[in-house]
């Protein structure tokens, strides 16, 4: 495949050999999908019943932004800065995961991508770094050197594309590379221009999946070994595979139940558990909307940026702490009073903390109503109005992220005068406004499945601050959940903890952000009658469920069929120019 090349804003000369990322909807061409069959050694999923079905097809999926940098991060270290910025990711059934695989890239977010591959090449060829990051050295540094190029770009390329370079592959990126040194000045200019032709190539930005035909069972296909460790690293910690997973690829082991095992045992295993469950999170609890979140400054001057970088954190540091190193049962997320404060939030929450610079363990009070991460400001700053709170918002939001419900989105004609009127001295409280609001035929029904949940969280202020009245009058918290009273906070997470949809909905969750796609019927079987049973015979715990998922044959199943539907393709150089 011949390198195309763009015009950096830099130098002309410079761009010419960044290769640009060309059309990926001819790489889609070449793949091969069809249906994948289960391997024969079931040893570790004794009981496990057959799915009915193939499972969906193979999926090719943008690198999300928690994923590009974590990804940099752990090849070249955390202090590399991008230098750009992302394009939103889109958010389907539920989940940035799924939303990547029905992506593209436009010409600004291309131009966003070059601007990162540049910076990202610069510092690790830099003189700063490159002791450290290149480990040959060109016999000249002011000439091209085949064989240290081959080695860093070969070495480099391998964790960048999820798999080994082929011959042609390498030897262009080495012959461009050289090219570079040639008419820039040096070898390490010319490394740089090699690198970020990398960086920019859709191999990268694009987790493509490829499926080939199954030796065993003939008819029939299954996904490669690199589209597997893939799948497995991006699920387990949010990036790619490293190298002993490479290798376990190369040699085959991971078309062998036990192969997959030993690889998924040793990643659960790892610290970079928590760097997957932070993501995992993220995604499920919708953070990426922390980036267009605003309070009224003059109502609320505590909140800023810093308080909601830190209500995000608080959040996410219980989740790991009781999830990963404690082991805990996923249900007490929604009712454990046990934290992480900082005290900033310490003074949202009307608390003391005693740290003056950074995060300490916190466990409120039985008689305070913070109780489960339904109560964290991370959850009801998220889903409230700027100036005010917002029972609607919060209920859909449990309904929706936390319960796999979905909430009707209200008529285009709906008046919300009546909610939006908090100086009417008619209607005190919100209870008051959203019960007169909720009256008219067209509203009552939606309202009747948001509102109670809500209404339990009114204690709390749209930034998390607690009250017991608004305008003076008493706030009512009492109401029911399909059925569950509870008079408070406090009790909504009970009944929450015990919902049998909580569970449910996290197996269901857990595996779309897996495979990229929602389940197919036969999948959605398998989840419903086999791994929510073995979740709830394990305890709920979160790294046995991804164990559970990840070992299983359905986790690596592919469809019949002949070609990726809607495959992304990135925009074209030919069409697309950088300014000077």
């Amino acid at each position: 495949m011949r390198e195309t090349f763009v015009v950096s804003a830099k130098s002309n000369l410079r761009a010419r050999f960044i290769r640009r990322a060309g059309a990926i909807a001819a790489m889609a061409g070449a793949i091969v999908i069809a249906g994948c069959s289960p391997s024969t050694d079931k040893s570790h999923l004794a009981g496990a019943p057959e799915v009915s079905d193939a499972g969906g097809p193979p999926v090719m999926r943008r690198l999300t932004q928690s994923q590009y940098e974590q990804v940099v991060s752990d090849i070249f270290g955390p202090t590399i800065e991008l230098g750009g910025r992302f394009e939103p990711d889109p958010r389907e059934n539920g989940l940035l995961a799924v939303g990547a695989g029905k992506v593209s890239v436009t010409t600004s977010g291309l131009q966003q991508y070059d601007i990162m591959a540049r910076s990202i090449a610069a510092q690790v060829t830099g003189e700063d770094r490159r002791e450290t990051m290149i480990a040959c050295k060109p016999a000249d540094a002011g000439a091209p050197d085949d064989a240290c190029a081959q080695q860093f770009l070969s070495k480099v390329g391998r964790l960048l594309y999820r798999r080994s370079l082929t011959q042609d592959e390498l030897s262009v990126r080495v012959a461009n590379a050289n090219a570079a040194a040639g008419k820039l000045g040096g070898f390490y200019e010319g490394l740089e221009m090699g690198l970020a032709g990398m960086l920019v190539a859709p191999q990268f930005i694009f987790r493509q999946e490829t499926a080939e035909p199954d030796p065993e069972n003939r008819g029939l296909y299954r996904l490669d070994a690199f589209s597997k460790a893939s799948r497995l690293s991006f699920f387990l910690w949010n990036s790619a595979p490293d190298e002993q997973l490479l290798s376990a690829a190369e040699r085959g082991e991971l078309h062998d139940s036990e192969g997959v095992a030993r690889q998924v045992k040793r990643m659960v295993a790892s610290p970079r558990l928590k760097t997957g469950v932070r993501a995992l999170f993220s995604d499920l609890l919708e953070f990426d909307k922390f980036d267009e979140l605003s309070k009224d400054a003059e109502i609320f001057p505590k909140f800023n940026f810093i308080a909601a970088e830190d209500a995000k954190e608080q959040t996410l540091r219980t989740v790991v702490d009781h999830l990963v190193t404690q082991n805990g049962d996923y249900r007490d997320l929604f009712t454990t009073r046990k934290t992480y404060l900082t005290r900033l939030l310490g003074a949202l929450y009307r608390v003391p903390v005693v740290s003056p610079d950074g995060w300490e363990p916190y466990e409120f009070s039985e008689e305070a109503q913070q109780a489960g991460i339904l109560t964290h400001v991370s959850f009801v700053a998220l889903h409230s109005h700027p100036g005010r709170t917002s029972p609607t918002l919060r209920g859909k939001a449990l309904r929706e992220v936390l319960l796999c419900q979905k909430v009707p989105d209200p008529p285009g004609d709906v008046d919300f005068n009546i909610v939006q009127d908090t100086e009417n001295p008619e209607f005190k409280t919100v209870r008051q406004r959203l019960d007169a609001h909720a009256g008219e035929p067209m509203c009552v029904g939606c309202h009747k499945i948001t509102d109670p949940m809500g209404l339990a969280l009114e204690n709390f202020d749209t930034i998390g601050g607690f009250r017991k009245t608004e305008n003076g009058v008493p706030i009512n918290t009492s109401g029911a959940l399909d059925g569950v009273s509870f008079d408070d906070a406090a009790g909504l997470g009970r009944v929450v903890r015990d919902h049998p949809a909580t569970t449910s909905c996290l197996v269901n969750r857990v595996f779309s952000y897996g495979v990229g796609r929602s389940p197919t019927s036969g999948e959605k079987e398998w989840l419903d009658t086999y791994i929510e049973k073995v979740f709830e015979e394990d305890g709920y715990q979160l790294p046995q469920l991804l164990r559970r998922i990840a070992i299983s044959d359905t986790f690596f199943r592919t469809s019949s069929t002949e070609a990726i539907a809607n495959a992304p393709a990135m925009a074209s150089a030919a069409n697309f120019k950088l300014e000077n």
